[in-house]
């Protein structure tokens, strides 16, 4: 039972919708807001109480691309926590591809590197207790109907891991939407491998979906977002079958992961093969790099060569 939550990227979207649900859950006693800014932060805290009529919301706060902010953060944590939604992250848009002094590019250092810091240090200083959501993305797998090829390196070795976390894997025509497949499948193997190596607390990965009310399409280009946001958004995914759902499902998806002793350990669970919405299965019954425990070691040494 997850008495502590903490849920990064928690002022917003998902990870906002995620500590909503959690709150109401009667065996909820405290969640934790992890953000970087403290006036949206506050905002945060403030609607939260209000929807829904529960004062267990703390703040954090800590900047999931500077490895020294999350330290600090971790340092600054009095009790352990239950459980961990590691949900920041995005796909970027124009900042994407610049480097940051981690040496990653700003996308993978917003989806990976503050977020494996946090949960290592947590685990380092014994103030995990139970388990960790790492937050992936249907994109990984691919959907073929979309035009969405699955994640498909050479060989997942550590080189060409270290090479999508720095952006050099993509050459001079980087494209943020393409990389961040790649930094989730990075994310995603991480995670498998942290199932292993601590086989006493449980590592899910999840995709939320394709889901409605985020903030995703604002780092498109606008054409893109126009047709995400007023195209296929409300009139040619309902369409499709099990191709969208609301922001409430998508969070619902984490709540249930973590809570639920039906998903487990090791797992990456998304939608059907094809599908960006319904039932969600294990990923590796179709994609079965997946289960590949050498590229996800080579996941996880690649991204400790950008942490200190």
């Amino acid at each position: 039972m997850n008495e502590s939550i903490l849920i990064t990227g928690a002022n917003i979207g998902l990870g906002k919708e995620t500590a909503r649900q959690f709150a109401l859950k009667k065996e909820t006693k405290k969640v934790i807001l992890f953000c970087r800014n403290r006036t949206r932060a506050e905002t945060a805290k403030k609607d939260l109480e209000q929807t829904t009529g529960k004062k267990i919301f703390e703040i954090i706060i800590g900047d999931v691309t500077d490895a020294n902010s999350v330290r600090k953060a971790v340092e600054e944590m009095k009790e352990p926590v239950d459980a961990v939604i590691l949900n920041a992250g995005g796909v970027i848009g124009k900042t994407a591809a610049r480097l940051t002094p981690s040496g990653m590019n700003v996308q993978a250092a917003t989806n990976i590197l503050g977020n494996v810091i946090l949960v290592e240090e947590l685990i380092k200083r014994d103030k995990l207790k139970r388990a960790v959501l790492t937050v992936s993305a249907e994109a990984v797998p691919g959907v073929k109907m979309l035009g969405v090829e699955r994640v498909s390196m050479k060989t997942s070795s550590v080189d060409e891991f270290a090479a999508v976390l720095n952006g050099s894997y993509f050459g001079s025509k980087f494209d943020a939407l393409q990389a961040y497949a790649y930094v989730k499948y990075a994310a995603t193997m991480w995670a498998l491998s942290m199932a292993r190596k601590y086989p006493q607390l449980k590592f899910v990965v999840v995709s939320p979906g394709n889901t409605k009310g985020t903030q995703a399409p604002d780092s498109l280009p606008l054409p893109m977002q126009f047709m995400l946001k007023f195209v296929m958004m409300p009139i040619v995914f309902p369409l499709m079958g099990e191709m969208v759902h609301t922001l409430e499902i998508g969070a619902k998806r984490f709540v249930d992961a973590i809570s639920d002793e039906r998903y487990k350990s090791g797992v990456f669970y998304a939608s059907k093969e094809g599908k960006l919405s319904g039932d969600m299965v294990d990923q590796s019954t179709f994609f079965t790099d997946l289960k590949n425990t050498s590229f996800q070691d080579n996941a996880n040494e690649a991204i400790h060569h950008f942490i200190n």
